[in-house]
């Protein structure tokens, strides 16, 4: 299913993707060396229920996972790159950290994922990997408006991971998402422009470049959701929704105050 909003349902929008960015930054200011993955979900319930909103995480039970996912926000450290449940595991220096959050506010789904580096530690080759998916999330977003294909997207975001010496995964990617977190179409992190659903006013697009240091290769945990690399190397995600306007593409996905 591919849903596209009327103008009236835009401000909804553009509220559910603020509220996202201000929890995820919120969330990045409390993380510190010892924080433990449990108070990191704890700390987003409570924002989630205090803003009027529902988790699109808590009862979700796609036919790739095991059973309801249980948690509000996805935590993958390290090795960890999708679906990472959050466990009984305390954050270490240097340790780099992926924040996964979608919600529903208003009737509308907004989703965003960060890396960050956690403590005083900065890992050259997770900078790097952090800094690579944010410019391929940048090159995919300038890449869509109205007219526009998915494949162009995925070629931005694939040509800038690529450039950057990276493999890429194509089993999981960017979507459409609206009234529920999942729908078509699927966008892919690598393709060929040209090609594809050609983009109309309205589309919320949820784009998501996500890399491994050293591999293509995922492997899930026995907890049936999270998923790692397959050689244990690092991983990085970032993650904006946007929304296709008569003009290009807006980010809803930003801080309310730097929200354009």
């Amino acid at each position: 299913m591919i849903e596209i909003l009327n103008p009236t349902e835009l401000p909804r929008a553009k509220e559910a993707g603020a509220l996202v960015a201000d929890i995820l930054q919120t969330l990045k200011s409390r993380c510190e060396v010892g924080t433990n993955l449990h108070d990191i979900d704890r700390w987003t319930k409570a924002m989630i229920i205090e803003a009027g909103a529902q988790s699109c995480y808590v009862d979700y039970e796609p036919s790739f996972g095991r059973g309801p996912f249980g948690h509000y926000i996805c935590t993958s450290v390290n090795d960890a790159v999708l679906h990472g449940r959050p466990y009984d595991y305390s954050l270490a220096d240097g340790d780099l950290l992926s924040l996964d959050l979608a919600v529903t506010h208003g009737g509308v789904v907004a989703d965003s994922a960060i890396s960050f580096i956690v403590g005083d530690s900065e890992p050259p080759q997770s900078v790097a990997m952090i800094s690579a998916t944010e410019r391929a999330l940048n090159a995919g977003i300038a890449a869509a408006g109205p007219g526009a294909r998915i494949g162009d997207i995925s070629h931005a975001i694939g040509s800038v991971l690529n450039a950057a010496g990276y493999s890429i995964n194509t089993e999981f990617g960017g979507h459409g998402v609206g009234s529920t977190m999942h729908q078509d179409p699927h966008v892919p992190n690598s393709g060929r422009p040209g090609r594809g659903y050609k983009l109309r006013p309205g589309l919320l697009l949820a784009l998501e470049p996500w890399i491994m240091a050293d591999t293509d290769k995922l492997v899930t945990d026995a907890d049936g959701w999270t998923l790692r690399s397959a050689t244990g190397c690092r991983t990085a995600h970032s993650e904006h929704t946007i929304a296709i306007t008569n003009d290009g593409a807006e980010i809803l996905t930003l801080p309310n105050q730097t929200q354009r």
